[in-house]
């Protein structure tokens, strides 16, 4: 069976997908995004004037997860019902890692990825003032289960 693109009806108009007939089920997902930063600019997380840079992150990326229907024409509003948002200082730069679950008829794909990236974009807004040539790279889907679809897993390359 090949694979369409979801988003489109017949006439190539762009649509919201109608999952009002499909059960609510457990669905996971997990992104990453990476910010590639200077060794200066990790040194200073600590001491930034506009507070923790990490915490904010982390705050904004559990904030975007909720408002990913807000910002995605064709995402449909869900009740999640778990977002976990892990910013950490590694070399060369800050690694994010989003967790989103939800018990709803469709999956927390863009949800996960749209937390990734928020929480990338806010450490960039946060430590701009020292570089700005920060650079926000590998905002990948790493996993999801649940569904039609069933589950996926990144393979490494």
């Amino acid at each position: 069976m090949a694979k369409t693109l979801s988003h489109y009806g017949p006439e190539g108009r762009a649509k919201m997908v109608d999952v009002s007939a499909k059960p609510g089920t457990r669905r996971e997902a997990e992104a990453s995004a990476f910010i590639a930063m200077s060794p200066a600019v990790l040194k200073a997380l600590p001491g930034n004037a506009k507070g923790d840079p990490l915490e904010v992150a982390r705050l904004a990326g559990i904030m975007a997860a909720k408002k990913t229907s807000d910002l995605i024409p064709m995402c449909h509003p869900l009740p999640l019902s778990h977002i976990d948002v892990q910013v950490q200082p590694c070399e060369n730069g800050v690694a994010i890692r989003t967790r989103v679950a939800t018990t709803a008829p469709t999956g927390v794909e863009m949800e996960s990825l749209t937390a990734a990236s928020v929480a990338a974009l806010t450490v960039y807004d946060m430590c701009k003032a020292l570089d700005k040539g920060m650079e926000i790279c590998h905002v990948r889907l790493e996993r999801k289960s649940g569904g039609k679809s069933g589950d996926y897993k990144r393979r490494l390359k």
